[in-house]
Order: structure tokens, then C-alpha cells, then sequence
């Protein structure tokens, strides 16, 4: 079977790589870049568009608080990134949020954390897809009409190009990124210079439609309400920069250096495309609601149920560019593109957090081993199940999925700044230089505002996203904490069980005498063999062991056992109903009982066949038993194996398929390398 799926395994994910290679998947900048950063620059594609449904409740005259959200959104993007450059330098091995946590705030926190995180990345990859479809859909009929298939499809992809390795999925990933900023960067200074210079005018399609408030003349606690929900929505630019403090050791040497840089140019790429696109969205009219197909009226009625609302990005476009030009239509199809992509973020993030977190025994310890590729292939696997699991649930549809969003990072943001301060205050207590102090205390002051500031939004998205959906991240963060918890307490558990005493106990001390009990059906070859192993034991007892469930049978095997003079007693349990494996174990309890110091060795002979079906046609009796003798304390079980003739002819399968080379796999050097021929040697 592994011969059988190693095959298209190499296909899809390409050919194994030994432990040793590791440093050549190590990412530089203008790589690293688009692997950790897809999510943060893609959300430019939506978090601008939020904004403007969340104000259209109050109708289009609450449009002209948009530029001061986005300003708050910038400050708040430069504080966690000035917070988070800190966090690269400080903890470097890659553990992020959860290893400043955990190691300043305790274990509870770093749980939380790492709960909070663990959630919104499979939040992260559900989101993105769910969107990239949605704006794929607009030109894509098809698309539309099986957004959930899909959108499952472009997970299946996602997760097939991660598991061939984090260097080659980057390399891919990083064109799609790049096309996308530099649309966005051209849209903005080619709109910038039409209407400043030029003076033209320019209208999105939605600029001639209005919008039916759903509650007019807010005032009050209620306008600010609104302005601080429209405000948790634009955070949704913020989600994904914690992935470079995760992924730290996936930079080239100076790491620390490189993620900081990276953190920077992430940071100051996103706020100037958010704020180039909310200027663009309010100087050419754009026109956004929660519920277009009532809330938007066009000549005085409403648009209707068959009305496709496109994103703000794309109305922005065709408004600068023009519908159907080439700038337009390129933008277009690398905001999809990079909406898709952005998963990758999570697909990098997940997997690493996954890791450590399986080396602290919080989850299975498979998520620490990394795949044939290099790459954390159980945690690629996990991430890309639970994602999903969650289109599925929520039809690919993005407006209710990002109501889930952006609950976890924020808490993790919080968490994580909290524990920085903390860092600095340890460290400031024993540090003598003044100029390592000074630099300290800069640090703690930046580290301090990040945690207010984060925790203050985070108190705003839970009162303003609660009932709107965010009650199924936080349900999701106690689902992680408590599975996590309980895969810590079990793994303790048996460390604590199994530690090797110092002193003699009853395992060091040996059994006073072994009995072995070779189990047989009728007298063949591997019965033979079996009894042959047995003896070499030199068991201070021995005997072979029947069922007898059809007397005819039992009669020809014990003339048998006579006439061949097999000098091991033979002993047959009687089953009146027929049973097998009832009767051994209750026998090889019988003798654990007698001399509970005795060990009793059980010793089955087995066959060994070479095709996946015949293992459904022997063995099965022998699988039943040593599952249930594995729970009889004081029992040893061991398999004689016997080697069918199918199972030579796979052997011999198996190492043509090793010997075998492909065309082009068999490498020569260059003709003059070769030794030449001796002319003596011609006769």
C-alpha cells in the first residue's frame, strides 16, 4: 500500500527532501514578504468595503466619518507593527504571541493565545477564499452558483501547494501578491493624478444610486455605536501581521532583522493602499449597503434581489481605469488571485504555532514532525479540514463569516503587548547599561501603548460583533483551550506513569517463570515454525493451545499431533459456541491467576501476503486476539511471521520499482569527464 500511494504522492508534492536541506527553504525578504503578509495586503480588497456597509445604516451622509476611521485604523496598524518589531528581536524562535504569553503571563495566557490564534487562522483561510470567490464570481457566473464547491476546491489547491514546501509555495505566491500592490499603488496615483491635475470626473457605477437608511438622524450613544462598529469591521486590515512573529525562523539569517523589515514594509504598504482606496471610494461616490437588494435605490426604486453588490476595490477601478480596460481587467483578476493566496498566511502560521504547541504537549505530538517536503504536512492537513468544515457551514458566504473574524487576534494582540511589558520590566530590573536601559524603556513604552490600544478595540469588537457572529470565535477559542488542556493533562498523565523509578520495582524485577502458549489451528508450516521459535525461548513451560469449534477438525489434528511425535503437549479448549478468542483469554487469564508472578508469552503464527485484499481474507482471528491480550496485564504477545508466495512477488515488485529510474533521472557528467579507453585495450 505504501509503494501504491507513494506514487502520487511524489507527483503532487514532489520528491521527498533529507532533514539536512532544511536551510535551503529558508525564505528571503521578497519572498517571506508575500508568504507572511498575503493576508494584512489582500484585506485591502475588503476591510475598506466593510466600512462603508457598517456607515450606510446611518445612510450616505455618515460616509464623511470614513476618512477618520481609516485614520484611526492607520494608527492602530502602526502601533501593532512599531509593538510587534519588538516582540521579532525579543522572542525569536518562532513561538509569537503564545512563547511572550506563556513565558511572561504564564500558561494560561499562552493557552488563550494560542486558542485565539488557532481560530482565527482557520477563520483567516475561510474568509479569504470565501472572498476571492465572491469577486472571482462577479465575472464568473459559475463560480457563483457553486461558491461552496469552489470554494473547497481552492482549499484542496491551496493545501496541495503548501505541502510541496513553504520556499516553493512562496515563489508561486509571490507574482499574484506583487501584481496586486503595484494595480493598487498605480490605481491610486493614476486616480490621484486625474483628479487633482486633470480635474476629471470620475463616477463609480454606484454613484448615481442612493441608499434607504435603516435608522436616519443618529445621534448620540447610537452614531457612536455605529462609528466604533464600522471601526471594529476596518480592523479586519490588522488580521494576519502576527504571522510574522510566528514565522520568524523561517527567515533567512539575521532572522530577527529580516522580520522586523518585513513587519515594516507590510505595514506601511497596507495603510497607504487602505487609505488610497477609502479616498477613491468617497471621490468617486461610491454607493455600499448591508442589504442592497432593498436598501439601494436606482430612478427611484430598489435594485431588486438580482443585483450583484461588487466590492469597493472594483467599482473603484472601473471608475479610474474604465470597465473592461486592461488595468482594470488585470487588477481584477489579481485581487481574486491574491484574496485565494491570502489563505497562505494561516497555511504558514498554523502549522508553526501547531508545532510548538505539540512540543509543549498541548496537541498531538505528529504536528511536530515535519512532512517528506520540510514542511508541517498533519498541521497543513489539520488547518485545511477545519477550514473547510466552516465554508461548508456558512456557504462560502464572506459577510457572515467575517462577523467571526478578528475576535481571536485581538485578543492575542492584547495578551501578547501585556506580556511584553512584563518582559522589559524582568529585564530592566537586573540590566546595569544605560544605553540597553534606555533602548528598554522605549521599548516598554511602545509595547504598553500597543496594549492599550488593542485591548480597547478588542472590548469595542466583542460589544459590537457579539451577537452579529463573534460568540462563535470566542465558542471556538474554548473549544481549542480545553481540548488542548486535556490533551496536556493526559500526556502528563502517562509521562508520570511510565518515569523510570531510581530505585528496583516490580518492573526491573524478573518473572519467576515464563510460560509460553503457542496457538494453532491445524499442523502446517507456519504452525511448525512457530513451535520451532517457541522452543528456542527455552520457556520454563510450554504447550500448544487448540480451540476446538468443529470436533472433526479438532480429532484429525490431534491424530496428527501423534503421528508426526511432536514433542510439545497439546491442549484443546472446548467452545460450545463457537467462540475463539473467549476461550484463549479466559485460559490465559486462568494462568495469571494461578501464578500471578509468572509472565505467560502468547506466540502466533501469522502470514504475510503481498496484495491490501488478502489481508481481509487471513488474520483476522490473530488481529482480535492481540487486541484484546494487550489489556491482559503480565501477557506478551509476539507474531512468527510467514511469508506467502504474494508476498515474495511484492517484494520483487517493490525493489523493480526501486531499481527503476525514470527518463532523465540518471545524471552524467560531461563527455570529457568520462575515462577514456586504453588504446592497448583494442584488440
Amino acid at each position: 500500500m505504501s509503494k501504491l500511494t507513494d506514487v502520487p504522492k511524489r507527483i503532487l508534492i514532489g520528491r521527498a527532501l533529507r532533514s539536512d536541506r532544511l536551510g535551503e527553504t529558508l525564505l528571503p525578504k521578497r519572498i517571506a514578504l508575500p508568504v507572511f503578509a498575503s493576508d494584512p495586503l489582500s484585506s485591502v480588497a475588503y476591510a475598506p468595503g466593510e466600512v462603508l456597509l457598517v456607515l450606510s445604516i446611518a445612510g450616505v451622509s455618515a460616509y464623511h466619518f470614513s476618512p477618520w476611521i481609516a485614520v484611526a485604523v492607520v494608527v492602530l496598524m502602526f502601533t501593532v507593527v512599531a509593538s510587534y518589531r519588538q516582540n521579532v528581536h525579543a522572542y525569536p524562535s518562532g513561538g509569537g504571541d503564545y512563547e511572550v504569553a506563556n513565558t511572561n503571563l504564564g500558561p494560561r495566557a499562552g493557552l488563550t493565545v494560542a486558542s485565539a490564534l488557532l481560530v482565527d487562522y482557520v477563520l483567516t483561510v475561510a474568509v479569504s477564499i470565501a472572498s476571492g470567490i465572491e469577486n472571482l464570481g462577479s465575472a464568473v457566473p459559475f463560480v457563483v452558483e457553486h461558491k461552496v464547491a469552489c470554494a473547497v476546491a481552492v482549499i484542496v489547491l491551496l493545501t496541495l501547494m503548501n505541502l510541496r514546501g513553504v520556499k516553493e509555495s512562496g515563489k508561486l505566491f509571490a507574482i499574484p501578491t506583487y501584481v496586486f500592490v503595484a494595480g493598487v499603488f498605480i490605481m491610486i496615483a493614476w486616480g490621484a493624478f486625474r483628479g487633482l491635475v486633470l480635474n476629471d470626473t470620475m463616477k463609480a457605477p454606484t454613484a448615481d444610486y442612493h441608499i434607504k437608511a435603516e435608522h436616519q438622524g443618529l445621534a448620540g450613544f447610537a452614531l457612536v455605536f455605529l462609528l466604533l462598529r464600522a471601526f471594529s469591521s476596518g480592523c479586519a486590515a490588522l488580521t494576519g501581521v502576527e504571522a510574522i512573529s510566528n514565522g520568524v525562523p523561517a527567515f533567512r539569517k539575521p532572522k530577527s532583522k529580516n522580520a522586523a523589515s518585513t513587519l515594516a514594509a507590510m505595514g506601511l504598504l497596507a495603510v497607504t493602499m487602505f487609505c488610497g482606496i477609502i479616498a477613491l471610494a468617497m471621490a468617486t461616490n461610491v454607493r455600499m449597503a448591508e442589504n442592497p437588494a432593498t436598501d439601494l435605490i436606482h430612478n427611484g426604486l430598489a435594485v431588486g434581489s438580482d443585483y450583484v453588490q461588487n466590492p469597493v476595490i472594483s467599482q473603484v477601478a472601473e471608475a479610474v481605469f474604465g470597465k473592461g480596460s486592461f488595468l482594470f481587467i488585470v487588477l481584477a483578476a489579481a485581487t481574486a488571485l491574491v484574496l485565494f493566496l491570502a489563505a497562505n498566511t494561516a497555511y504558514n502560521g498554523f502549522p508553526l504555532l501547531g508545532s510548538i504547541l505539540a512540543q509543549d504537549r498541548y496537541l498531538p505530538r505528529q504536528l511536530h514532525t515535519r512532512g517528506d517536503r520540510l514542511a508541517f504536512s498533519n498541521g497543513i492537513v489539520l488547518l485545511a479540514g477545519a477550514a473547510t468544515m466552516l465554508v461548508i457551514i456558512y456557504g462560502a458566504d464572506s459577510t457572515r463569516l467575517i462577523q467571526l473574524y478578528i475576535v481571536g487576534v485581538f485578543v492575542s494582540f492584547t495578551l501578547s503587548q501585556t506580556g511584553m511589558v512584563r518582559h522589559w520590566n524582568r529585564h530592566l530590573a537586573t540590566e546595569t547599561d544605560q544605553a540597553k536601559r534606555r533602548h528598554m524603556v522605549r521599548s516598554r513604552a511602545i509595547n504598553a501603548f500597543g496594549a492599550f490600544f488593542t485591548g480597547l478595540v478588542l472590548v469595542v469588537v466583542l460589544v459590537t460583533k457579539f451577537t452579529h457572529g463573534a460568540w462563535v470565535a470566542l465558542l471556538g477559542m474554548v473549544i481549542f483551550y480545553a481540548t488542548m488542556s486535556a490533551i496536556r493533562k493526559h500526556y502528563d498523565r502517562v509521562a508520570e506513569e511510565i518515569a523510570a523509578p531510581e530505585g528496583p520495582s516490580d518492573d526491573s524485577v524478573r518473572p519467576s517463570r515464563v510460560h509460553s502458549v503457542v496457538l494453532i489451528s491445524k499442523i502446517h508450516r507456519p504452525t511448525l515454525r512457530a513451535l520451532a521459535y517457541a522452543k528456542l525461548l527455552r520457556s520454563d513451560t510450554l504447550e500448544a493451545l487448540s480451540v476446538n469449534v468443529d470436533p472433526a477438525e479438532t480429532k484429525a489434528l490431534r491424530e496428527e499431533w501423534e503421528r508426526r511425535g511432536i514433542d510439545v503437549p497439546l491442549k484443546v479448549l472446548d467452545s460450545p459456541y463457537r467462540e475463539i478468542t473467549r476461550p484463549i483469554i479466559e485460559y490465559v487469564k486462568g494462568l495469571r491467576k494461578e501464578s500471578p508472578r509468572d509472565a505467560v508469552s502468547v506466540i502466533i503464527p501469522e502470514y504475510v501476503v503481498g496484495h491490501w485484499y488478502e489481508h481481509l481474507l487471513h488474520n483476522q482471528s490473530a488481529l482480535r486476539l492481540k487486541g484484546r491480550l494487550l489489556f491482559t496485564p503480565g501477557v506478551m504477545v509476539t507474531s512468527v511471521p510467514y511469508r506467502l508466495e504474494s508476498s515474495e512477488a511484492a517484494k520483487l515488485r517493490a525493489r523493480k520499482r526501486q531499481d527503476w529510474n525514470a527518463p532523465g533521472a540518471v545524471r552524467r557528467g560531461p563527455a570529457e569527464e568520462r575515462p577514456k579507453e586504453s588504446s592497448n585495450s583494442k584488440s
